[in-house]
């Protein structure tokens, strides 16, 4: 593994479940890990959906296994990267060597 290749930061969050004062359950996306990461495979397509053009970007990341990034789950996790949110599509350990996790991410729809 190159280091000198991870250069952009990235940050991830976490969905958790808060309660309000008055029992209320909310899903909120917390601060979870935030590292360096080498971007790749960035592909675009845009799709129309109900009259609207839609940006369905993929791209992928790769950062060190830790601990923290060993946790990492495609359904309890997203990456913020350049002000953008990317939903994490697949979790890729890299043959379990723990040297790096490949994140398969695509542009969150808003």
């Amino acid at each position: 593994m190159k280091i000198e290749l991870m250069n952009v930061r990235i940050h991830i969050s976490k969905n958790t479940v808060t309660v309000d004062a008055i029992g209320n359950h909310r899903s909120e996306w917390q601060p979870y890990y935030t590292c360096y990461a080498t971007v790749s495979a960035e592909g675009g397509k845009e799709m129309t959906d109900a009259g609207m053009v839609v940006d369905d970007s993929t791209i992928d990341f790769t950062i060190r296994w830790c601990r923290q990034s060993a946790v990492i789950t495609s359904t309890g996790y997203r990456v913020q990267f350049q002000d953008e949110l990317y939903d994490i599509l697949s979790v890729d350990h890299m043959n379990f060597k723990r040297k790096s996790i490949k994140l398969h991410c695509r542009k969150v729809r808003r």
